[in-house]
């Protein structure tokens, strides 16, 4: 452990967690005193902001990133015998959206590397039934879109990027949201941005558009050329597709405009401090970091490592709980989907379906990274975890 001398944190270093402002506050408090505090000019606001960062014309805000996953689901006509394949190394919220629209979860295992779903592996479970692909560009590192929509356009796919770690990555110099149908992201308080609980999704189709609007207001319109039946009454609304309630507040719009303009501060900061880690961590066999394409950013919304057991002492278990004794408190992302009870018991998931998967996540952890980590705080994360190791 590191020297009681040295540095030595009064509280917990969490794994990740919100950066927020005199502006952000600032930012509430005039939509307190506006008008408006949910379906005002704010939300709009915000999703032109997201939509001209991502280079695409039509973002459409939801009130967490679950709801917006849901929503490009149905949006992309998703129901009742469709295949969506997706990763198996992520949040259950991708995979339950879902069997929200009454669709089937196809897992795919992930590349031994880079841990984002591997495109082979998608390729060998495509079938007639298959409607749609949901990549997720896990812990803000770009997926391989290029082989993903290949694959999507000689079978007639839809892609739905699950980008919730990564607003802000860039694939290929183009930012992660540029996307051939829809992309999703999340405002939860350890993501790129935070709007306290938020979602949107961005995509640059007007039918994909329209639906996503109708959806998260109960499925009705009032948008008097879409009603089938014109009248001349100011107060006329339809309520075309059964919808939900999924609105975000101009509370949390507020939020997020202003964090949008310090993204490309926060993408900076992260890249700094997953790049310290990758220096420390270089010359440790028992560590391997997240690999790096070239010419591609990763949002650096997770640092995961992985603990090779066979070159330390010391396992993932042992690892995590002396970090939690020195005050740091790490997680790991994720256990895998198709292990999870219930997908076990109604989708017949087992242990050993996707075995790079199940590697990775035996001995993965991931480390604090946010914006106002200390170089201080993250160079007593690294001294912990090579004197654990050693």
């Amino acid at each position: 452990m590191p020297n009681q001398t040295e540095f030595s944190p009064t509280q917990t270093i969490p794994y990740g967690r919100q950066t927020i402002g005199d502006e952000e506050i600032q930012a509430v408090i005039d939509v307190l005193k506006s008008p408006y505090i949910t379906q005002g000019p704010a939300i709009e606001k915000f999703e032109q902001a997201v939509a001209a960062y991502c280079d695409v014309p039509y973002a459409v805000g939801f009130c967490n990133g679950t709801a917006a996953l849901h929503g490009a689901y149905y949006a992309a006509g998703i129901g009742p015998g469709d295949e969506v394949i997706t990763s198996s190394i992520t949040f259950v919220a991708t995979s339950n959206a879902v069997l929200y629209q009454g669709g089937k979860p196809v897992f795919a295992d992930i590349s031994p590397n880079s841990w984002n779903i591997n495109p082979q592996e998608i390729a060998c479970r495509i079938t007639p039934k298959t409607k749609a692909i949901a990549p997720v560009h896990f812990a803000g590192s770009p997926v391989a879109l290029d082989s993903i929509y290949q694959l999507a356009d000689e079978h007639h796919l839809v892609v739905i990027e699950d980008a919730c770690h990564a607003l802000g990555a860039r694939y290929k110099n183009t930012p992660i949201g540029h996307c051939r149908d829809m992309a999703v992201f999340s405002f939860h308080p350890v993501k790129s941005i935070t709007t306290g609980e938020g979602g949107m999704v961005v995509t640059p189709h007007r039918h994909f558009y329209e639906k996503l609007l109708k959806f998260r207001t109960h499925g009705i319109t009032k948008d008097s050329q879409q009603f089938k039946v014109f009248e001349d009454q100011p107060w006329q609304y339809e309520m075309q597709d059964l919808g939900y309630n999924y609105r975000m507040t101009d509370i949390q719009a507020a939020i997020g405009t202003v964090q949008m303009q310090k993204l490309d501060g926060f993408m900076e900061r992260r890249s700094q401090i997953a790049q310290r880690y990758r220096e420390a961590f270089r010359d440790i066999p028992a560590i391997q970091t997240q690999e790096e394409t070239t010419g591609d950013a990763s949002a650096n919304h997770l640092f995961p490592i992985w603990i090779d057991v066979t070159k330390t002492p010391i396992n993932r278990t042992q690892l995590f709980k002396a970090l939690q004794n020195a005050r740091i408190a790490p997680q790991v992302h994720y256990i895998p989907v198709h292990l999870q009870p219930y997908y076990q018991e109604h989708l017949r998931t087992k242990q050993g379906d996707f075995p790079e998967a199940e590697r990775y996540h035996e001995s993965c952890l991931s480390l604090p990274i946010y914006p106002t980590l200390s170089h201080e705080e993250q160079d007593y994360v690294i001294k912990t975890i090579k004197a654990c190791l050693s």
